[in-house]
């Protein structure tokens, strides 16, 4: 009787086994670069001169940041946080826009986000939802996170005011509160209350919204390597010096990631990456795309990645003299041209 009866031979278990090992290895890698993978290609080299209108842009951005975070702001804090709120309001009617608020209640207090829109030509035109938190973390004054963000709702605010009412996009421009624990993900965060209405109206006037962008701290960059961090595996698929802006978001809006990273890349001469992620990884839905994306739309974050890179993250030290006023000036003025490409010419 043969002995071998029953058993692959040596070659054929040897091949198997290989191609197992192949699988496990390769599966997981082809998922990784699926993840990470955006058009075009990132800036790369000497960043161009910033030229006195990204000078006084620049300018603008700082003293938008001074006058909403030089002190902590969020309920713990109301009378900063009312200030804050009033700020904004006052700037955007400055610029032109009606402003509209967005009342609700949350820890005994009645709170707000605010509205200003860009109008488009007809009123069938699809909606993109640009927004950012404006409260900040318990002592912290969150000048980064995330007056950052809200400074730059302000500039993309002026930058997109001449296409009111020719745009081929509605842009809602949003200052979201409550961004911050104890109201994270819950249903008196400012983002979630909007999203949900946002949602509800839809129903009802069929307004389509294609996407919401997030404007979550952006304004920290270091050249130094290592002065980038990643949740694992991700630190070999991208830069070690944290020189860039990220755009991220969940596997499920992956196709949106993609092309605004790629809108973005044609009109910034900035570095930037881009990718997305199951849930589930740590700090990928770290903002108020988070609340969008729980109401079905798609969304992502546009960020310095935050903790992953700013030193001073939910501390008192985040004050107005840690941000680069002059590389969030680029930033902003890249989002300026890609969102005035698409309110000319539309989001396809």
């Amino acid at each position: 009787m043969d002995q071998g009866y029953g058993k692959a031979p040596l070659g054929t278990r040897l091949g198997i086994l290989a191609a197992l090992l192949l699988v496990m290895i390769g599966a997981p890698t082809a998922a990784l670069l699926w993840m990470t993978s955006v058009p075009g290609r990132s800036f790369e080299g000497p960043l161009p001169p910033l030229g006195s209108g990204g000078t006084r842009l620049a300018g603008r951005l700082r003293g938008h940041v001074e006058a909403i975070a030089s002190v902590p702001h969020n309920v713990a804090h109301p009378e900063a946080l009312e200030q804050s709120a009033r700020y904004l309001e006052r700037t955007l009617l400055s610029l032109g826009y009606r402003v509209r608020r967005q009342s609700f209640p949350a820890a005994g207090t009645r709170v707000r986000n605010i509205e200003a829109v860009v109008e488009p030509a007809n009123a069938a035109a699809p909606t993109l939802v640009v927004g950012a938190h404006y409260d900040s973390y318990g002592d912290a004054p969150g000048a980064n996170d995330n007056a950052s963000g809200a400074a730059a709702i302000v500039e993309l605010a002026r930058a997109l005011r001449p296409l009111s009412g020719r745009s081929k996009l509605r842009v809602r421009l949003v200052l979201f509160v409550n961004e911050e624990p104890p109201f994270f993900k819950t249903e008196a965060m400012g983002s979630r209350v909007y999203a949900r209405a946002l949602k509800a109206s839809g129903k009802a006037t069929g307004e389509r919204v294609i996407g919401m962008i997030s404007l979550e701290t952006m304004g920290f960059f270091s050249d130094v390597q290592g002065s980038q961090h990643y949740p694992a595996p991700f630190g070999s698929f991208y830069p070690s010096a944290g020189n860039f802006i990220a755009f991220v978001g969940t596997t499920g809006s992956r196709g949106f990631v993609r092309r605004t990273v790629a809108g973005f890349r044609s009109v910034a001469a900035f570095p930037s990456v881009g990718g997305t992620g199951p849930a589930f990884l740590q700090g990928i839905d770290w903002s108020d795309h988070w609340a969008f994306e729980q109401s079905g739309f798609p969304a992502l974050m546009v960020t310095d990645t935050a903790p992953f890179r700013y030193p001073w993250y939910h501390s008192p030290e985040d004050s107005p003299d840690k941000v680069d006023y002059p590389r969030l000036s680029r930033v902003v003025a890249g989002l300026a041209r890609l969102l005035g490409r698409w309110g000319a010419g539309g989001e396809r």
